[in-house]
């Protein structure tokens, strides 16, 4: 897993992914990204841009804010 910044955001992307029951595929096809994409991002080894970071927290029904929320990270 990636370290910093990257890899705090790829675990709470991964945390709300399962809280959704969503497997990574099935995030990939709500948002419009593909599954090594959303792989990459949970893994903490992409960084992300702001439009996709929108498109993750939309798919996930949270407010953008709550992916940079590092609590007990």
């Amino acid at each position: 897993m990636g370290s910093g910044i990257c890899g705090k955001f790829g675990v709470n992307v991964r945390k709300y992914r399962n809280e959704k029951g969503f497997s990574q595929e099935k995030l990939a096809e709500i948002t419009g990204l593909h599954r090594t994409y959303i792989s990459d991002v949970e893994r903490g080894t992409r960084s992300i841009s702001l439009d996709n970071i929108e498109k993750l927290a939309n798919a996930l029904e949270i407010q953008v804010y709550k992916l940079f929320v590092f609590e007990n990270i």
